[in-house]
């Protein structure tokens, strides 16, 4: 595990989020070499989707559930939709 100090992190932070990004791994960020902070990846957090209509009834596959609320599918709808205003 890297350490950092804290002029040393304020400096470069974009090039170690980077590394984290890329690596995975923990720093430590350090005053007068005291640890005071690490910097960590983000865990990717799943979105609860069981709320949805239909998605606890078994009414949906979770595949189906995913689809409806991503956002490439308001993406989908907004451009179906700004294509039919054009025409009219």
């Amino acid at each position: 595990m890297k350490t950092i100090s804290v002029h040393d992190a304020k400096t470069n932070l974009s090039k170690y989020l980077a590394e984290i990004e890329a690596t995975g791994e923990e720093m430590i960020i350090a005053r007068r070499d005291k640890p005071v902070a690490r910097l960590v990846p983000a865990k990717k957090e799943k979105v609860d989707r069981s709320g949805f209509i239909g998605a606890g009834a078994g009414i949906l596959s979770e595949e189906a559930v995913e689809y409806l609320t991503s956002p490439a599918l308001d993406k989908e709808i907004e451009k179906d939709f700004m294509d039919a205003i054009e025409k009219d």
